[in-house]
């Protein structure tokens, strides 16, 4: 029984690293597809967006590995296997909820991580990426990994959700967070430029911050980039040389600004 929450949370974290490797090595793929060069002469950024994105797994699989081990095993989150535990209009409410949070926390912690200090301790490793690829989204210091791995087993324990429900919380926050930084925008102009972009995240909005920094802080929505006035538009797509440039601009602006 002492083991059971330590092999649970090794299983939990290779799931995580497997979930990674598939989804940002299909989304790379897709990317050598359409921008065949896009990530020419990135080899050895990729590989170390690799190392750090699996060492943040075993940081996101311990905690989720503990959570699920004492919700199979002591029913001590509000996870419910039972669809008939709560109305079915509660299951969409439910994954609103959750990524209405999620972004919230997101969006604070990350406003944290450009705080100089903070930056140079930690968020400097995920903007080490120049530019961003598929492989960049988990590519954190474990600093900044601990921050985002408490945040859904947190949820869990305050708002009630269906099992089935959470898993498309975690699909929609992993194909988020790949496509995000991956160099060019996989969505259609009228989601990332018409009315319905001018709430929801994609590429175009988080390319604008790998460009300057100091703004565009959101995950999922636009939200609270808006109301704190750190909503600085879309960026764009330059490619030269055979890769994604932020603004046009031959790397950026590596400066981190105050928020």
């Amino acid at each position: 029984m002492a083991l059971a929450p330590f092999l649970s949370a090794i299983a939990m974290t290779l799931i995580v690293g497997v979930r990674y490797l598939v989804t940002s090595g299909a989304f790379a793929f897709a990317t050598r597809l359409r921008h065949p060069a896009l990530y020419t002469g990135l080899d050895k950024q990729i590989r170390k967006e690799i190392g750090w994105s699996l060492a943040s797994a075993a940081i996101y699989g311990v905690p989720a590995g503990v959570v699920a081990w004492g919700w199979q095993n002591h029913g001590w989150t509000r996870i419910y296997a039972d669809v008939d535990a709560w109305p079915l209009w509660y299951l969409p409410v439910s994954v609103l909820l959750f990524l209405i949070a999620h972004d919230a926390w997101f969006y604070w912690t990350h406003r944290l991580m450009h705080r100089p200090r903070w930056f140079r301790i930690a968020h400097a490793v995920h903007h080490a990426s120049r530019p961003p690829t598929a492989w960049a989204a988990m590519s954190f210091h474990p600093v900044e990994a601990l921050t985002g791995a408490v945040v859904i087993p947190l949820l869990v324990f305050l708002i009630p959700i269906h099992i089935g429900a959470l898993g498309l919380v975690l699909a929609i926050m992993t194909v988020m967070g790949v496509t995000n930084h991956m160099g060019w925008e996989i969505f259609p102009r009228f989601v990332h430029s018409g009315p319905l972009g001018g709430w929801l995240i994609t590429a175009s909005h988080h390319q604008r911050h790998h460009q300057l920094y100091g703004c565009n802080y959101g995950l999922y929505f636009r939200f609270w980039d808006r109301l704190c006035g750190t909503d600085h538009g879309l960026g764009d797509f330059a490619h030269r040389g055979g890769r994604a440039v932020p603004g046009g601009a031959a790397g950026g602006d590596a400066t981190p600004r105050q928020p």
